[in-house]
């Protein structure tokens, strides 16, 4: 099957908005054995849009539109979809009550502009949206494929991987099976050297390595007939990608660093505070974003002047001046100062200079320290990033988590 993308939007042809359902899609396509050959961004124009849909669909069995399903008079992704594949639209009133009931839910009336996304082809497949208002749909004539998703990303991810998935999967001709490894602590062109035999002679097995902010992930991918023998073809491969890098693999099933440390928090049954100078809440948030977290999570702070960690931690004055704010011995005080007063097993501190300015010839942009106070010990990384502000804030939250991780395996 040869497929193509199409983006719609013209926030992202003017780099207003990232457009990261391209890689997204691609990946996922990859999985399933299905081939992408092109990759379109087109503006809100509707015979702009209406030309490269034709073009894709004669070059392609299968074309993905993402974006453009809004109620507005510029979303009209579907609409110029249905048009170039011959099919009218009607109303579903079922999907106009499910709108209807969402703005109901917030106290409101559904605007009659939203009548829009309840209105579809009698011959296509409906996507259900549980994120939004507008559903997507299947569109299929003569062989050829269409598949209308939202823009927003957690939107059209769920969609996707509810609804799209298991469509493409019974169509690709095959079932591929994958485990997403996650390494942390070393860079992608290492992780590659040290897995170049691997590379090489893949056999039935194919292991790709993809980059993200402050780590590799290694996609492992077997063409198999099921799950289970999908397992058995990825079960010693991904044995001896462990044995080959050790403990920076921090985890085989796609689990994030703020995933693995909360499910590591909540199986030890501990309890976590952090304080917070250069990340300025970045940690904390990275847990309490997760359900579940207020069983382990006590709370953090920001003490993000010198005077907020002598009273709000009790970080020594003399630590301060003989030290400075940035140091390990702050960064310690402040996490021994944090597990003291929360009364938590656990408590992390950050403290550096994220940039651009307040650096210095002994103290440079990027410097950071980061501590992790037990009832046993105190320990302290320092960090020398060279990134630009929000970068370097969070790498020091994910250097901060793997410290975490580590301390509770």
């Amino acid at each position: 099957m040869i497929a193509e993308t199409i983006c719609v939007g013209e926030e992202l042809l003017c780099g207003q908005t990232q457009n990261t359902h391209a890689g997204y899609i691609a990946a996922h396509l990859a999985e399933l054995g299905i081939v992408q050959r092109h990759q379109d961004v087109v503006g809100d124009d509707a015979g702009q849009l209406a030309e490269c849909l034709r073009a894709a669909l004669t070059r392609a069995d299968l074309v993905i539109l993402c974006g453009g399903l809004g109620p507005t008079y510029d979303d009209i992704t579907k609409e110029i979809a249905c048009e170039v594949m011959g099919l009218p639209l009607r109303l579903y009133p079922e999907i106009w009550e499910r709108i209807q009931g969402i703005f109901a839910a917030g106290g409101k009336l559904a605007p009659p502009e939203n009548i829009k996304q309840a209105m579809f082809p009698d011959s296509c497949i409906v996507l259900p949206n549980k994120h939004g208002t507008a559903p997507g749909c299947i569109l299929e004539v003569g062989g050829k494929i269409a598949i209308c998703l939202p823009g927003p990303p957690r939107e059209l991810e769920p969609m996707f991987e509810a609804s799209v998935l298991p469509y493409l999967r019974e169509r690709s001709g095959g079932y591929f099976h994958t485990r997403v490894l996650h390494v942390f602590g070393m860079g992608e062109s290492d992780v590659a050297h040290r897995l170049t035999d691997l590379f090489a002679r893949q056999n039935g097995v194919r292991v790709a390595p993809y980059v993200k902010t402050g780590e590799v992930t290694l996609r492992v991918t077997a063409n198999c007939k099921d799950a289970t023998e999908g397992e058995a073809l990825l079960a010693p491969v991904i044995a001896e990608i462990r044995s080959i890098l050790g403990d920076i693999v921090y985890s085989d099933c796609d689990m994030g660093l703020p995933e693995v440390c909360h499910a590591l928090l909540l199986e030890r049954g501990l309890t976590l505070a952090t304080a917070e100078s250069c990340t300025g809440g970045l940690l904390c948030s990275a847990f309490v974003d997760m359900p579940g977290s207020s069983a382990y999570m006590l709370g953090g702070t920001i003490p993000y002047s010198n005077a907020a960690k002598v009273c709000m931690l009790g970080v020594s004055e003399d630590t301060i001046r003989e030290h400075g704010a940035v140091s390990a011995q702050c960064a310690q005080e402040m996490a021994e100062g944090m597990r003291a007063r929360s009364g938590a097993d656990l408590a992390l501190a950050t403290t550096g200079i994220a940039g651009p300015g307040g650096g210095t010839a002994t103290k440079p942009v990027g410097l950071v320290y980061i501590a992790l106070a037990s009832e046993n010990n105190t320990q302290v990384k320092e960090l020398r990033l060279r990134y630009d502000r929000a970068k370097n804030r969070e790498l020091s939250v994910l250097h901060a988590l793997d410290m975490l991780r580590r301390a509770m395996h």
